[in-house]
């Protein structure tokens, strides 16, 4: 009996970053536009359906009174200390998703600090550098979705800061 070889045409996998991307720099640029003061009466609602997070300020902010500001301060702390982290690893990626996790960790720390503090001027820079932020991911997210479908490199990501070893 003759032995059989079989090539398999497998297509390939979609990369889930880019739309992670793009939803995280939507969610994002409307918090951050709410913060920053560009939105109207319902910019404290406009990005809620966005986020899982919006849920928090359905359910527990309106009871939580004077304690809501400290409260958020205390989540965009713990998301800081993710990010911190999270901006190390992206040295390895590239330039792009670098540029997404500093410009976040700047926001984070800006919002927290604005939050403990009680003050809106800091927290209306803070939506001023998270609108940078979500700006960067959305170029993230496009370079990631035009690269990958051309093929080659259309929008330019920067090579990673720091290599893996082998």
């Amino acid at each position: 009996m003759a032995d059989e070889t079989r090539t398999i045409m497998m297509a390939p996998a979609a990369d889930p970053a880019p739309l992670g991307l793009g939803a995280f720099a939507l969610t994002t640029f409307l918090l951050s536009a709410a913060n920053a003061g560009w939105m109207g009466s319902a910019s404290g609602d406009a990005w809620l359906g966005y986020a899982f997070a919006g849920l928090w300020v359905l359910l527990v902010a309106p009871t939580a009174g004077t304690k809501a500001g400290k409260d958020i301060a205390w989540i965009l702390l713990a998301f800081a200390i993710f990010n911190t982290y999270m901006l190390f690893w992206s040295t390895m990626v590239n330039a792009a998703v670098f540029a997404v996790f500093l410009t976040l960790e700047a926001t984070e720390v800006i919002l927290f600090i604005g939050n403990f503090a009680g003050n809106s001027s800091i927290v209306k820079f803070g939506g001023y550098v998270g609108i940078l932020t979500a700006l960067c991911a959305w170029y993230a997210s496009a370079a990631g979705v035009g690269n990958g479908v051309a093929g080659r490199t259309i929008l330019p990501v920067g090579q990673p800061f720091l290599r893996q070893a082998s």
